[in-house]
């Protein structure tokens, strides 16, 4: 029995070729939707879900509390003293890791006289730990000792890539020397095994914990001060509480910090750690809970949209199979049996489907990797759970889409069906279609509308000013050690002798960023320092017309070496109380006991962080030790000359140093990554949406011409024209479009309110953003219903007619 159902479903599936793939066009790219949207999440759900101990692994957090506000925010950062204690002073914690990483450092291989063999500048996997962290994370070794490995100071284990990249051969790394920023080096005692693309922790070069300056962060007794870039892992005793531990770690920082210092610590499980995207984590990468909510929403929505079509498509064949169900009756089959073929024939038409979606999925899947930035592959297609996510894909699939037309094929009356005399009256099944297709339009319309928000808010970004000039300006690190500063002044002046070159700065930071460093100061001899945070800068005197930073009150501070006088922005003088700019010239900052100056100007407020952020308080001083980067503002004209120009001469200046710039516009788009990837992803999913909703169109259409085709040809004997007939028929779609169009708007405006409200800076939704999307939808749906009313309404009449 089960041989002659597939068989005659393969034969019904056969016959009705364009019916058939129609339906596997449609429901292939709904699975393969669902299986890339699958095959994403499951890598996300991934990360260092390896570790044995993973369980019992927790990220120490800041929690940072603002004294003149309710707000509480949190960051990776933690003081200098907090690792050495907690083994000693809580009892919980079996093993604790500091974690310095540093951002962007240069590295010399050198050879085995001591000479420079190559040089690179690294922006990221660069790790400076203790042994511990071995001992808590589950990394192997291709080369070396594990139970030894960063022991000491000045040792450093190479990922077996970055081994390749230095030494031309993994084999070769071990027993060899790189040298870290031109001063300290380190001996490679270890090359890493392969390390898994899901993991936070994409180590590239992992030194120990106490080599150079470092050594410092080792021995520190800071409780009260954080660094962006040093954190800490623990891990936890067995049967220990996360929630008992994070007690104990706010009574120590509680115990060491000063009255006036309100922060505290608190303990987060690894199995956290990739879905704060707030915080963050060291590969850059997170997903939020929402995110992954969304993409199953999508992806569920998208799979109905095609389970619709191929519900319109078998009820617009029904009339053309009535007979042979009024035969199958006839010659004793039953509606069970009935029913029970037309789902087999809907499960091979999945089964077909599946095999398309396969194939779209293996290409689209690095496609999606590449756009979000992850290491996806075709291959993670034939991993058990993915093919038992298939399975039940494909049962759930036969059955939504399979149930309905198996109904009605089976419930036809055989004397009617015979006699050709079956038709759809206006009731029940007609408003489930009718209700199905506005359902479709519904979520093409919301995901167009959420595409239009999405994109004009990245254009927003793109294009919005922020209060300085960043065109055609270059930014360049220079070795912030003492010979590399001593060279600063030569520098700026063979610089600007460079054709193209307009302006050179050089400062700890550029105007915006997201590692900005803060501090708290002493504002006019108070007892207590003032009870917010700043961002501190510390840049030269040309570093204002450079960035063309315009001042509210006083002037730019006089050139130095030392820090002598600041300017504030006005965000600053609002915190301090003070509403009349001018009113804070002469005002005396201190930090700390070290440095002292007079504010001289106030500048008016620019976002200094990205746009997602209101403006922060901000000093700017100069402090020429401090400075890490080159400004140059370029002419628009020859500009390549002009580079050229600029790395001939850096590696004159710097020849033991690895020359890289980056244009500021690219930086402070990168602020927005993950924002622009779901934009484009986005963009795709409306895309795909869009077609599935035109094919579940046709399909309405094809059953109205098939119903109504005497209807058109009594029509056109009375007189109708072609274009009459057209407008007639397709007003009933454009009234289904608009149905799901005011359905859909509220849904939309109420979504994407919701997250625009995680941006301090936004657009405004506009309502021409919500008639553009309603405008798109009608044409494209009228462009594709035409063919069939077109054809419908060129058909003689007499033909039509014929049967009568």
């Amino acid at each position: 029995m089960l041989k002659n159902l597939f068989k005659t479903a393969w034969r019904n599936v056969a016959r009705h070729k364009s019916y058939t793939f129609i339906n596997i066009i449609g429901l292939g790219s709904g699975i393969a939707i669902c299986l890339v949207i699958f095959v994403l999440i499951q890598f996300h759900q991934s990360f260092d879900n390896f570790h044995s101990k993973k369980d019992r692994i927790y990220r120490l957090l800041t929690e940072y509390h603002h004294a003149d506000s309710k707000e509480i925010f949190y960051g990776k950062g933690v003081s200098y003293a907090i690792p050495q204690s907690l083994k000693t002073e809580i009892p919980e914690v079996q093993e604790a890791a500091p974690i310095y990483n540093p951002g962007d450092e240069q590295f010399q291989v050198l050879t085995k006289d001591g000479g420079i063999e190559k040089k690179f500048r690294e922006r990221a996997g660069i790790f400076f730990t203790t042994p511990a962290f071995f001992k808590i994370f589950d990394f192997k070794l291709l080369d070396g000792n594990i139970t030894t490995a960063l022991k000491n100071p000045n040792e450093v284990i190479l990922s077996r890539e970055m081994a390749d990249k230095y030494f031309g051969n993994w084999k070769e790394a071990t027993g060899r020397s790189i040298r870290w920023n031109n001063k300290d080096v380190l001996k490679v005692i270890g090359v890493l095994a392969p390390v898994p693309k899901n993991t936070d922790f994409q180590l590239g070069i992992v030194a120990s914990l106490g080599t150079g300056f470092t050594a410092d962060m080792l021995k520190s007794k800071e409780w009260n001060g954080t660094n962006g870039s040093f954190g800490c892992y623990a891990l936890l005793q067995p049967n220990a509480s996360g929630d008992q531990f994070t007690a104990k770690l706010r009574a120590l920082v509680k115990k060491y910090h000063s009255p006036d210092n309100k922060d505290s610590e608190v303990a987060q499980p690894l199995s956290q750690v990739h879905y704060d995207g707030k915080v963050g984590n060291y590969s850059n990468t997170t997903i939020t809970p929402q995110m992954i909510r969304m993409l199953w929403m999508i992806a569920i929505f998208i799979l109905i949209i095609a389970c619709v079509n191929f519900v319109n498509l078998a009820t617009a064949q029904a009339v053309n199979r009535a007979k042979e169900v009024g035969v199958r009756k006839v010659l004793g089959g039953n509606r069970g049996q009935l029913q029970m073929q037309f789902l087999t024939e809907t499960l091979v038409i999945v089964l077909l489907a599946l095999i398309l979606s396969a194939g779209i999925s293996m290409l689209a899947i690095p496609m999606v990797g590449k756009i979000m930035d992850l290491s996806l592959s075709a291959g993670m297609l034939l991993q058990f759970n993915v093919a038992a996510f298939v399975a039940i894909l494909t049962i759930a699939v036969t059955l939504i889409a399979g149930f309905y037309p198996s109904i009605v094929l089976s419930g036809f009356n055989p004397i009617n069906a015979l006699k050709s005399k079956v038709a759809f009256k206006s009731g029940r099944g007609v408003s489930l279609r009718h209700a199905l297709v506005i359902f479709q339009f519904i979520i093409a319309q919301g995901l167009i509308i959420c595409t239009v928000i999405i994109v004009k808010q990245m254009n927003y970004f793109t294009h919005e000013s922020m209060g300085f000039t960043k065109d055609a300006i270059v930014n360049v690190p220079f070795p912030a050690d003492s010979a590399g500063i001593s060279k600063l002044e030569y520098l700026k002046k063979q610089l600007t002798d460079i054709h193209g070159v307009e302006q050179v700065s050089f400062s700890s930071n550029i105007p915006a960023g997201e590692d900005a460093n803060w501090t708290m100061f002493t504002y006019e001899n108070a007892v207590k320092q003032v009870d917010f945070y700043s961002i501190i800068k510390m840049a030269d005197e040309q570093y204002i017309p450079t960035y063309k930073l315009q001042l509210a009150a006083g002037r730019n501070f006089a050139a130095s070496d030392t820090i002598r006088e600041f300017l504030v922005n006005e965000a600053l003088t609002q915190k301090l109380g003070i509403v009349n700019p001018k009113d804070a010239l002469n005002k005396q900052i201190a930090l700390g006991t070290f440095a002292k100056g007079r504010i001289v100007g106030v500048l008016k407020n620019y976002h200094n962080r990205s746009f997602k952020d209101d403006y922060a308080p901000l000093l700017i001083s100069t402090l020429k030790r401090q400075y890490e980067i080159t400004n140059i503002k370029l002419s628009s004209a020859n500009m390549s000359s002009s580079l050229k120009g600029i790395e001939k001469l850096w590696n004159e200046v710097y020849p033991d140093y690895a020359f890289e710039y980056e244009f500021l516009d690219e930086r402070i788009a990168g602020f927005y990554k993950q924002e622009n990837q779901l934009s484009k992803i986005y963009e795709c999913f409306a895309a795909v949406a869009i077609l599935l909703s035109c094919l579940g169109l046709y399909g309405l259409a094809s059953f109205m011409t098939v119903q109504r085709i005497k209807e058109v040809g009594i029509r056109k004997v009375l007189g109708s024209s072609v274009s009459g007939i057209v407008y007639l028929f397709s007003k009933e779609f454009v009234v289904m479009i608009l149905i799901g169009f005011i359905i859909a708007t509220p849904i939309t405006w109420y979504v994407m309110g919701k997250w625009l409200q995680d941006y301090t800076y936004r657009i405004q939704m506009h309502w021409g953003i919500f008639v553009l999307a309603g405008g798109i939808a009608i044409c494209i749906a009228l462009a594709t219903v035409s063919f069939q009313l077109i054809k419908a309404a060129l058909v003689n009449p007499v033909k039509s007619l014929r049967s009568e």
